[in-house]
C-alpha cells in the first residue's frame, strides 16, 4: 500500500484481513472543529472504523494466541492499535482511538454519517445491526473520501411497542430515563449477576430484537461484560 488519494476501497481492502469496516466517513466544511492531522493542519475528512457483530473477533484471539497477559489492561483496545496504527502510516493517515486523548466525538461522528441515535442503553442503536456494533478507531485524512451517503429510515427504538430492554434488566438499570452504570455493575458483582448477565451477556441488549442474527459471540460477550464490570 502507498499513500495515495484515499478511496472507500482502498480503506476496506485494507481493513478486511482484520474484520474491521469501513463504517463511514464524515467530511468536514471550512468552518467546522476537526481533528489535526500529524502535522497539526485540520484534517479534511474522519473515516470511522468499527467492528460488525463479530468479525474482529477471531482476529483479535488469534492476536492474544499464546501470550495471554498480550495487551495488559485493555487487550481489544491494545489490538485496535496493534491493526489501525499501521493502515493509518500506510494510507497517510493521522489515528484517533476511543480509548485516547485527545478525546474525539466518536459517537456524534456516528450519528452523522450513519443517521444513528442512542438506545435505552446508552449504546448507538443501528437499522441492520442493531446493538451489535462498534467503533473501534478513525483514519483522519487530509482530503475528503467520497462517501455512499447516510443510513436512511426511522429510529428502530420509535416503532419498537414492547420495548423488551426496558424489562428484562434484572437490576432494573435500564430505564426509560437512561443507563444506571453503578446499578448494573454493582447487580454484576453478586452472585444472581455472575450466573446471568457475567455468562450470558446483558439480558436486556440481549432482549433487543433488532439485529438478533449480528449478537456477538458468547466469548465477547463475556469479554465485554468482565470489563463492564470493572
Amino acid at each position: 500500500m502507498t499513500a495515495e488519494r484515499p478511496s472507500s476501497e482502498t480503506i476496506r481492502a485494507a481493513l478486511r484481513p482484520h474484520g474491521l469496516f469501513l463504517r463511514g466517513v464524515v467530511n468536514f466544511t471550512a468552518d467546522e472543529a476537526a481533528p489535526a492531522l500529524g502535522d497539526g493542519r485540520p484534517a479534511a475528512c474522519v473515516a470511522l472504523i468499527g467492528n460488525v457483530g463479530s468479525s474482529i473477533w477471531p482476529h483479535f484471539r488469534a492476536w492474544q494466541d499464546g501470550a495471554p497477559d498480550r495487551g495488559g489492561a485493555d487487550p481489544l483496545d491494545a489490538w485496535s492499535k496493534s491493526v489501525i496504527g499501521p493502515i493509518s502510516v500506510a494510507l497517510g493517515a493521522t489515528a484517533y482511538f476511543p480509548s485516547d486523548p485527545p478525546w474525539q466525538p466518536f459517537q456524534q461522528w456516528a450519528m452523522r454519517t450513519e443517521g444513528l441515535r442512542a438506545s435505552p442503553l446508552g449504546i448507538l442503536i443501528h437499522p441492520v445491526y442493531g446493538l451489535w456494533h462498534g467503533y473501534r478507531g478513525a483514519l483522519a485524512f487530509a482530503d475528503a473520501i467520497e462517501t455512499e451517503g447516510e443510513v436512511a429510515g426511522p429510529h428502530p427504538c420509535d416503532g419498537c411497542r414492547d420495548r423488551p430492554c426496558l424489562n428484562r434488566c434484572p437490576a432494573g438499570a435500564v430505564t426509560a430515563a437512561g443507563f444506571d452504570v453503578a446499578g448494573c455493575r454493582g447487580y454484576l458483582g453478586t452472585e444472581a449477576g455472575r450466573e446471568a448477565c457475567m455468562i450470558a451477556g446483558c439480558l436486556a441488549r440481549n432482549a433487543c430484537p433488532v439485529g438478533a442474527v449480528h449478537r456477538y459471540c458468547d466469548d465477547q460477550l463475556r469479554f465485554h461484560m468482565a470489563a463492564l464490570r470493572l
